[in-house]
């Protein structure tokens, strides 16, 4: 039996390159699936993968072609129907990857199994097993491991509550009249309005901003939390800066740089990379350049850091208490709240608590599970 960890990795990744919304919670839910009923057949590994991955009856589709290119399985539901005892459906033993023979159509149109020998499949294989990865701290990740995390990282999605933007579009039971659509359609009957045309305004996903402290207390937690800052400007058009002593916008880099060389282009981009830590004036920098011209008005702010800062925490409180006034929402990000044992006696962490909606730990793959449900969250004070 091929390890059920890795095989997850693997047919998920697929299932995510195939266009289906998988996450990390859903990818657990399978690994666990295959690790308490151990399927021996394809046609119940199908079913553990339905009952945990999908979510949609318009995911059947691609899901099962996607089980196919892997599996080798069966293509028509009626096919799904043979013993569990049948060998050309079962489960491969010794070696990942290998998969029962294809289907041959007979003359009736029937379709019988061909008498070949099992063929091998290009099934792509995680290096480090997804359930280690996942309760591991982002600190003793080696260089192989992080970039293993990126690609689970890839199937993340942050999402950002809604706000109603100046566009508008029809709708049947809108609050209000669209005139000039109104007498625009009267002409057809005369000039006569016989029919209300309404409109609602338009809803879209609120503006993510994230500040990473790339200090030298937050240097392993920062390469980690990179990977997905990297997917967040791909696909929810994220914008990211990182501090130390200086402020640098990172969002151009990010959006150049391929999945590979990421860390790198933000190296080169941030000179103050395990430096010290200039929180207030970092923030108060962001403040003055960014967030009085619009970009932090009701956006989603996430600051990534331990709270460790050189400048006195009154500062830090002022400049917190001037963006918290912009933003919608202040997710702060602490890995050291992790620790049952951590307690907010740091100063600045302590400035800056007051004003913060959520503080999360992120420390691991498992609890970005708690920062995504932050970021999507309505807005809440302290």
């Amino acid at each position: 039996m091929p390890d059920m960890p890795e095989l997850a990795a693997s047919f998920t990744a697929a299932l995510h390159d195939a266009g289906i919304a998988v996450g990390p919670d859903r990818t657990r839910s399978f690994a666990r699936a295959l690790t308490l009923l151990e399927p021996s057949t394809t046609r119940e590994l199908r079913h553990c993968a339905l009952a945990t991955l999908v979510s949609d009856r318009e995911q059947i589709e691609p899901f099962d072609a996607v089980f196919r290119e892997v599996f080798g399985g069966p293509a028509d539901r009626g096919a799904q129907r043979g013993q569990p005892g049948d060998p050309a459906r079962s489960l491969p033993d010794a070696v990942p990857g290998r998969v029962p023979g294809s289907r041959k159509a007979t003359a009736d149109g029937r379709g019988r199994e061909a008498d070949t020998p099992p063929r091998e499949a290009p099934v792509p294989l995680a290096a480090s097993p997804l359930d280690r990865l996942a309760n591991r701290d982002f600190a003793d990740l080696s260089a192989e491991e992080l970039a293993r995390l990126s690609e689970v990282m890839r199937t993340i999605v942050l999402r950002t509550p809604t706000r109603l933007s100046r566009r508008r579009r029809t709708a049947h039971h809108g609050a209000r009249i669209d005139v000039r659509r109104t007498l625009s359609v009267s002409r057809r009957t005369g000039g006569y309005p016989l029919r209300l045309r309404r409109f609602v305004p338009r809803a879209r996903p609120r503006d993510l901003i994230v500040l990473c402290d790339i200090s030298g207390s937050m240097e392993p937690y920062a390469r980690a939390m990179l990977q997905l800052l990297y997917c967040a400007v791909r696909a929810a058009h994220a914008e990211v800066f990182t501090f130390a002593t200086r402020l640098t916008r990172l969002t151009p880099a990010l959006r150049r740089a391929g999945p590979d060389d990421a860390l790198a282009r933000a190296g080169r981009a941030a000179p103050d990379w395990s430096g010290g830590t200039r929180i207030a004036e970092c923030l108060a920098e962001f403040n003055e350049r960014f967030g009085r011209r619009g970009m932090a008005h009701g956006a989603v702010v996430a600051i990534i850091s331990d709270g460790w800062d050189t400048g006195a925490p009154a500062d830090l409180a002022t400049h917190m208490a001037r963006l918290s006034r912009v933003a919608y929402r202040v997710v702060w990000v602490n890995p050291r709240t992790a620790s049952p044992r951590y307690r907010p006696l740091v100063a600045g962490m302590a400035a800056a608590l007051p004003y913060c909606d959520a503080v999360v730990s992120a420390h691991n793959l498992a609890a970005l599970d708690d920062f995504t449900a932050a970021l999507s969250a309505p807005r809440h004070r302290r």
